[in-house]
């Protein structure tokens, strides 16, 4: 990631009138090791109103989505990028950048995603941008994988999301939706512990602090749009959103689920002599 300023002017506010999570909603961790090294773990209430088929589609085609809504003030009409219904305030842009397969998704290894955002934008303003240009290096059934690797020095940065269907009784109830983020090189010489307080001088716990409380609402909101987009484009029919079609659930949940595995993976990160080979970001969720 870079630390300038996400560049250009950030687009006005979305008001869809959705109720946004508060970071008290979740389950997370920072912690910092020896040689520098964050490790971050954030486990997410239960998703409820999707799917882990609907999360794989949307971080397939995010990029490419362009989508009309009907009825938000400032925007009435407009057709805008999916990205902006992701968060109603803290994105700007996100777009694929290189080789990509033929239906336009990421090619892991093969495809950079060039990110422009920044944290808690309405309240801390441009204090915490990210202007990035990661590798996707996992997209799958399960999950999505960026960062970045430097070479002889190996993975620097990278952000893990895992997804998978929750059952009860034979019936979906929801997504576990669970985050995990390495940032700083794995070397303990001289070179590699310079690199990491680089890193983790723009990277540290203030910035995902303000990260923590994006990351709550940008996830919350699928339960907000996803299911109604996802039905549309398996029709074939062009994306379109209103407030009428928000489809979350009118209660919120207001704890992670599943601690003990949250808890399991704070320890498994901070005791790892290479915390990236235990993320596994390149392969299937752990889940």
């Amino acid at each position: 990631m870079s630390s300038a300023s996400a560049s250009g002017d950030m687009p006005s506010a979305r008001d869809f009138g959705w109720r946004l999570r508060e970071k008290s909603a979740s389950h997370f961790d920072i912690s910092q090791r020896d040689n520098g090294q964050f490790t971050v773990v954030l486990n997410h209430p239960l998703l409820r109103s999707v799917s882990a088929e609907m999360l794989s589609w949307w971080f397939r085609t995010f990029t490419t989505l362009r989508v009309t809504l009907e009825d938000v003030p400032g925007y009435v009409g407009e057709r805008v990028p999916g990205y902006m219904l992701w968060h109603p305030v803290d994105h700007l842009s996100a777009t694929l950048i290189g080789r990509t397969s033929a239906d336009g998704s990421p090619l892991p290894g093969r495809t950079q995603i060039h990110i422009r955002e920044a944290m808690q934008y309405g309240v801390f303003g441009q204090r915490f941008p990210v202007d990035a240009k990661l590798t996707v290096y996992y997209a799958g059934p399960d999950g999505w994988a960026m960062g970045k690797r430097l070479p002889l020095l190996g993975p620097a940065m990278m952000l893990r999301i895992h997804f998978r269907n929750v059952f009860d009784e034979g019936k979906r109830v929801g997504v576990h939706y669970h985050y995990e983020v390495v940032i700083g090189v794995s070397g303990r010489d001289p070179i590699s512990r310079l690199i990491n307080r680089r890193l983790t001088a723009a990277y540290g716990p203030d910035f995902f602090a303000a990260w923590q409380t994006h990351n709550v609402e940008e996830v919350g909101t699928f339960e907000n749009f996803l299911a109604p987009l996802f039905a549309q484009a398996e029709r074939g029919e062009p994306l379109r959103f209103s407030r009428r079609m928000d489809a979350a659930p009118p209660d919120a949940l207001d704890s992670g689920y599943d601690e003990a595995l949250f808890q399991r993976r704070v320890e498994t990160l901070k005791g790892a002599g290479d915390p990236y080979a235990v993320q596994a970001y390149d392969q299937g969720s752990f889940l």
